[in-house]
């Protein structure tokens, strides 16, 4: 009989590698259950920001084979007596603060989510997720993890508005690399152009008019737009840093104008 795989997790926090808050964190998860496979998402979420941590996180989960546990570190003392929740949702769990990233995530809070109650208010927070996790991996019923969740926290991430002729969005995420992601999707952009030509105007930087496929589409030092892998718009300059260079950042307004 084969040996049956070790169990999954994946992290990501907000605690960084300066300090002993995530060594001590994946010292009790292991303690709790040795032999677990631990993934590293990002730890370099800026402290506090969920927003960021939904966008990460979702570009990357559904990558993993189902039955994965996701457990979310981000701004967790969010209020005097936070909760913790586990929710399950498309053959995977989540762990995390109840503190809006979960209707981030997902819109609508998935139906099996249940509040981490069976815990002390003081409890360490590495504590309460490692025995939430150890729950998870000793196979118990999910049901049994704690109470229905009646309620939780929500948190509106923005929406681009739309007219005939324009789209109005903002830049959501910049990588290391200085790219620029905006919250306009390839369907919406096709919804409303409809095959028509465009113009997207960001800040001071002359209009683009034209999408690319990929960076080298431009001369070196040109800016482009382009769809990335998830099919959001993207601003970039061909090896180069598009938002220092056109003083871009994250919330900023773009708006494609058709025509």
């Amino acid at each position: 009989m084969a040996t049956p795989a070790p169990p999954l997790l994946t992290l990501t926090t907000d605690f960084g590698h300066e300090d002993f808050h995530l060594p001590r964190l994946k010292a009790q998860l292991l303690t709790t259950q040795p032999g677990l496979q631990i993934v590293d998402i990002s730890h370099s979420i800026p402290t506090y920001d969920i927003v960021r941590a939904a966008f990460v996180f979702n570009k990357v989960w559904q990558h993993f084979p189902k039955g994965t546990i996701h457990l979310l570190s981000v701004n967790d003392y969010y209020q005097p007596r936070g909760r913790f929740l586990a929710t399950y949702h498309e053959g995977h769990y989540f762990i995390g603060p109840d503190n809006g990233i979960f209707s981030l995530l997902f819109g609508l809070v998935p139906e099996q989510t249940f509040v981490l109650d069976d815990y002390a208010a003081d409890a360490p927070l590495y504590a309460i997720y490692a025995g939430a996790v150890g729950h998870l991996t000793r196979r118990k019923p999910f049901h049994e993890i704690g109470l229905p969740a009646t309620r939780y926290t929500e948190r509106l991430a923005f929406q681009p508005v739309i007219g005939p002729n324009y789209i109005r969005g903002t830049v959501v995420f910049i990588d290391r690399f200085d790219n620029v992601t905006t919250n306009i999707s390839r369907e919406l952009f096709e919804r409303v152009g409809e095959g028509r030509g465009f113009q997207l105007q960001i800040k001071r930087m002359p209009p683009l008019d034209g999408l690319s496929f990929n960076y080298h589409d431009v001369p070196e030092g040109e800016p482009l737009c382009r769809f990335d892998a998830d099919g959001q718009l993207e601003l970039a300059v061909n090896l180069g840093r598009a938002a220092p260079l056109l003083g871009i950042q994250v919330e900023d307004m773009v708006q494609v104008e058709f025509y």
